[in-house]
């Protein structure tokens, strides 16, 4: 693909003003500067021409130019009206010839449920904020994603990549695993952001499951087991599930009959057990 001029520090800080733009930590907002790091993105996240790539928060178009140089075809979310409506002008002076491989959405992604195409690659720098939700959110609501690389803060993308027994496997951690297989793919320096955040960022990659752990009904029996037994993870499960199966004895019952001591905690746990408890509990 032709190589396109993406943003560099002066562009953005350019168009911030014009826009009137300053970045909120509200919205999570920190805008990538750096032309290096958006190519590493996008070679991580694999992206091959002709793909349909969802992209969350894309502010000023830093990775949005980056994944349209690498031939996509690029749905942006956006929230911010100001910059929703600049991004396809950036797009139309920086690369006129990708232009029509844009689509913008003004809306907020976790109010989005559907989309003008079915995306098989979800590429973004996510607002720290709201990146778990968001993630869960587009997982949950577009089966068509079959792979995607996300940047977050250190610690979130640390705890979604987690396995059983970390200290900080939670329950992002199993509820990720639900739909894929999560890895870290590499640190990203703060001086890559502007205006420069004051935590660590973490790129993190999802490879979808071929077969989903089973249907909607039994997802969510599972995530409510998740929330309850990582509430209050440093009580046994009979006690963290007590709530869920009326008191600890019905929980203690649930967790034998599916395979499970009762003297366990949430973190000693993977998605399967949980899987499984929530077959055994009542719907």
């Amino acid at each position: 693909m032709t190589e396109l001029r993406l943003l560099g520090p002066a562009e953005i800080r350019d168009l911030a003003e014009l826009l009137d733009v300053t970045p909120t930590k509200k919205l999570g907002q920190n805008f990538v500067i750096d032309a290096n790091t958006v190519r590493r993105i996008v070679r991580v996240a694999e992206v091959q021409p002709g793909d349909s790539v969802v992209e969350i928060g894309p502010g000023l178009g830093s990775l949005t130019l980056g994944l349209l140089e690498a031939g996509a075809q690029v749905t942006a979310v956006e929230i911010d009206g100001r910059l929703a409506a600049q991004l396809p002008l950036t797009v139309g002076q920086l690369a006129p010839e990708a232009a029509e491989r844009l689509t913008v959405v003004h809306r907020d992604a976790l109010a989005v449920d559907e989309l003008p195409a079915d995306p098989v690659r979800l590429v973004a720098n996510l607002p720290y904020n709201i990146s778990v939700p968001v993630l869960l959110h587009f997982l949950e609501h577009f089966p068509s994603l079959r792979s995607g690389v996300v940047m977050v803060q250190a610690e979130v993308g640390h705890r979604i990549a987690a396995q059983p027994g970390s200290k900080v496997y939670g329950a992002p951690s199993v509820k990720a695993a639900w739909y894929g297989v999560w890895r870290t793919a590499g640190q990203v320096s703060r001086q890559i952001f502007w205006p420069v955040p004051n935590v660590d960022s973490v790129l993190v990659g999802f490879e979808r499951h071929e077969t989903p752990p089973g249907d909607e009904q039994l997802r969510k029996r599972t995530f409510a087991l998740v929330d309850a037994a990582f509430q209050q993870r440093r009580k046994t499960l009979r006690q963290a599930l007590a709530p869920v199966f009326g008191d600890p004895t019905a929980a203690a019952d649930a967790l034998e009959r599916a395979g499970l001591s009762p003297t366990l905690r949430g973190e000693q746990l993977a998605l399967a057990d949980f899987a499984r408890l929530a077959a055994v509990s009542p719907g």
